[in-house]
């Protein structure tokens, strides 16, 4: 659920900014702000306040208590912060640590529409509460934490977690029993969300973006699946692969640093090596290629002018399949999925269906801006041509859908008015 939210955390950010080179700047073209998505927005954010663990702070939710407070003792470790999952009490850091990332992609790209809106405090606020526990989840370079508790003994009972009783194990990766894609997922949302702290808290930017650089090295080093190294994981949340979670990781280290040899590694270096470039994919906690493609894009867009030619040649690559992967969402384009049920909704799998609609809308929506922002007025598609408003309309229409699950939100938070 955690993924489902995040994604309508993104698209119901109603007035869009983009924010070149993921420095805060402002659109003279921003679009009036809609109350539906601004309290859809709002919603959302409470729903993360909903999912904390540890001695809350501030706390929105009248029905939640502090909980977790032990979690990580057994190992002299501080994990006691973080979001649990969906209804159970489990942290698990894969989908945290994704959760993470594309809330600070949201937060770099629609800051100010959140703050017109009075919700950029929350969001920074929830983005922090789970960069503190990733942090303590790496206290040696090549060691992560990235689960507390049994979800065998979590998912037998169900109870509130102020009360809960059960023992709270650790699990960690490390170069005995590596877990690549867990490492770099958390490379990536620490690496991102140095970005966002980076004007007004230099110093935790800065420590976020050495663990970032620490674990990127650890992932990419001891080359191994989570799943495998450790096969009880496969029943909840289990990896299909991990090389589209370096490139995914090495992205953001480099829109935070500025350090070429991580572009190297997306372009010459691995490019063409760690994924299947011909195949389009659902952007997902899963599989981060989409993403990548539309977040190395817009350095194209934007930033590409004296660039070498291999890297620029390669980023080429990555922009023409984000363009693959955005004529497959518009649903008139020649090469549009059939994925979608008969009302024009984004449908992958029957569970958590709406974490590829609502990721599919955010990807849309800022392949959208890219284009708007660098005037580019023509996306096309096997000869065929879309405007941007295209890409938007597609984006609004997913998002149209998906606010019938507001009701149950409010239902579960108790917080929406009459």
């Amino acid at each position: 659920m955690l993924v489902l939210v995040i994604g309508a955390l993104v698209v119901t950010a109603a007035a869009l900014t983009i924010l070149k080179y993921l420095h805060f700047s402002k659109n003279n073209e921003a679009h009036p702000i809609n109350k539906k998505y601004a309290d859809a927005l709002e919603l959302a954010l409470q729903f993360f306040d909903v999912q904390k663990s540890g001695k809350l702070v501030d706390n929105r939710i009248p029905w939640r208590g502090d909980s977790g407070l032990q979690d990580g003792s057994e190992e002299n470790l501080d994990l006691s912060k973080g979001t649990y999952d969906a209804g159970d009490a489990i942290k698990f850091g894969f989908p945290m640590a994704f959760t993470a990332t594309v809330l600070s992609w949201s937060i770099l790209e629609y800051g100010d529409q959140m703050n017109a809106v009075k919700q950029l405090g929350y969001a920074y606020n929830s983005l922090r509460w789970i960069t503190n526990y990733l942090i303590n989840s790496h206290p040696s370079e090549n060691v992560l934490y990235f689960q507390v508790g049994d979800p065998g003994l979590d998912h037998k009972c169900w109870e509130r977690p102020e009360t809960m009783t059960e023992r709270r194990p650790v699990t960690q990766v490390n170069t005995s029993f590596p877990g690549t894609e867990v490492a770099a997922e958390t490379a990536a949302a620490l690496a991102s969300a140095s970005l966002v702290f980076k004007e007004n808290d230099p110093d935790y930017s800065s420590s976020l973006l050495t663990h970032a650089r620490q674990l990127f090295t650890f992932a990419d080093t001891y080359r191994a699946s989570y799943s495998i190294s450790i096969p009880q994981v496969q029943g909840f949340y289990n990896s299909t692969g991990y090389g589209d979670e370096l490139l995914w990781a090495a992205s953001w280290l480099y829109h935070a640093t500025r350090d070429d040899s991580y572009l190297r590694y997306v372009t010459e270096l691995n490019g063409q090596r760690l994924v299947n470039m011909e195949i389009t994919t659902w952007f997902s906690w899963d599989d981060k290629l989409a993403g990548t493609q539309v977040l190395l894009s817009r350095i194209i867009f934007f930033g590409a002018k004296d660039m070498p030619t291999v890297e620029n040649l390669d980023l080429q690559m990555y922009r023409k399949t984000a363009e693959l992967v955005m004529c497959g969402l518009l649903p008139d384009s020649p090469t549009a999925t059939s994925r979608r049920t008969d009302g024009g909704l984004i449908w992958i799998t029957e569970w958590n269906p709406l974490q590829h609609a609502v990721a599919s809308a955010f990807l849309a929506v800022l392949y959208s801006d890219y284009m708007l922002t660098s005037q580019t007025e023509t996306l096309y598609c096997s000869g065929n041509s879309y405007k941007p408003d295209d890409l938007r309309n597609f984006a609004i229409s997913q998002v149209n859908r998906n606010l019938v699950a507001k009701e149950t939100l409010c239902r579960m938070i108790d917080m929406c008015s009459a």
